[in-house]
């Protein structure tokens, strides 16, 4: 496939397209929960909620200004906050209000004429089966998008929109089974989607949210500590890191050199790469170089290691 001229472009351009995708098949799973009185269903919608909240953060990712080009290291401030807090509130309103209502109905199964009987048409049954290979053809393409663009955005938000596609097939076949005359089906699939809904959820906040917060990954004393034991290096200052150590850190800083070693900037530069990876496993270094008479001269010139063998990717 040709190489893309402009992947983040792509990868905002897919996630936007996505993101309107999935607030259709959540409003197409909420009408078709309501109309039928499907437990099940409006459960299975949660993840749906989910999906979207997972895309706006890839989306507000892939956007952020400060994130170095085809780098996936984010940022993110008080608009993801409140996203998170909201979807935190509606989720457990919402999956509180669910289990209540599917405990009852459990309870009720002695005397079929309590429980609120769900509609399933064949009609019904189509679409939902649209919607099905709609989410899973839409995965996909995300999944494959990815690996050619090496968008971790891209391929976290294909993992879940692929998860809700099959919790979609899963309902499915559940509604079908109800559709037969098995009634007890669907508070029980609601008690399990409320379940995965929780994990789901949990694992947004515990592993893509914390990806995305800009906040110290290591001690800036601890980097200085280490940068100015490799020979040549007179101090360093404004050090900044974040991301997650063991899995990708990216670390910029000032550095000032001694006169005799501006020649050998190069060599010291991969030195001190190397000697953070030893201590702290895979990271990016960026280093501005200041001259010793003037730290703040506009001159200074980045420089980032040449090796692409040491800048590894999240994928």
């Amino acid at each position: 496939m040709a190489e893309v001229r402009n992947p983040r472009g792509v990868s905002r351009q897919v996630l936007f397209v996505t993101l309107w995708l999935t607030l259709l098949v959540l409003a197409i799973k909420v009408w078709a929960g309501w109309a039928t009185r499907s437990l099940s269903l409006l459960a299975e919608a949660l993840h749906t909620v989910i999906d979207s909240f997972s895309t706006v953060l890839s989306l507000v990712a892939v956007a952020a200004p400060h994130r170095i080009s085809g780098r996936e290291v984010w940022g993110h401030g008080q608009l993801e906050t409140t996203l998170a807090l909201l979807l935190s509130a509606v989720l457990g309103f919402a999956c509180f209000s669910l289990l209540g209502l599917s405990v009852q109905q459990l309870g009720a199964t002695q005397a079929l004429p309590a429980l609120l009987p769900v509609k399933m048409s064949l009609p019904l049954i189509g679409l939902l089966t649209i919607v099905f290979l709609a989410s899973l053809g839409l995965a996909y393409f995300q999944k494959r998008l990815a690996k050619t663009l090496e968008s971790t955005a891209l391929r976290v938000n294909a993992n879940h929109v692929l998860q809700d596609a099959w919790l979609t097939l899963v309902v499915l076949i559940g509604l079908i089974g109800i559709w037969r005359g098995y009634r007890w089906l669907d508070p029980l699939m609601a008690i399990t989607m409320v379940l995965t809904a929780v994990v789901s959820c949990w694992r947004v906040f515990n592993w893509q949210l914390p990806m995305m917060i800009r906040q110290t990954a290591i001690a800036p004393e601890a980097i200085s500590q280490l940068v100015r034991q490799v020979q040549g290096v007179t101090t360093c200052y404004q050090i900044q890191s974040r991301g997650i150590v063991g899995r990708q850190v990216l670390i910029e800083m000032r550095l000032v050199l001694h006169p005799e070693f501006i020649g050998a900037t190069q060599w010291i530069m991969e030195q001190i790469e190397a000697t953070i990876r030893e201590h702290y496993g895979p990271v990016h270094v960026l280093m501005k170089i200041d001259d010793d008479r003037d730290e703040l001269h506009p001159s200074d010139h980045k420089l980032r290691s040449q090796n692409p063998s040491r800048e590894l990717d999240w994928n």
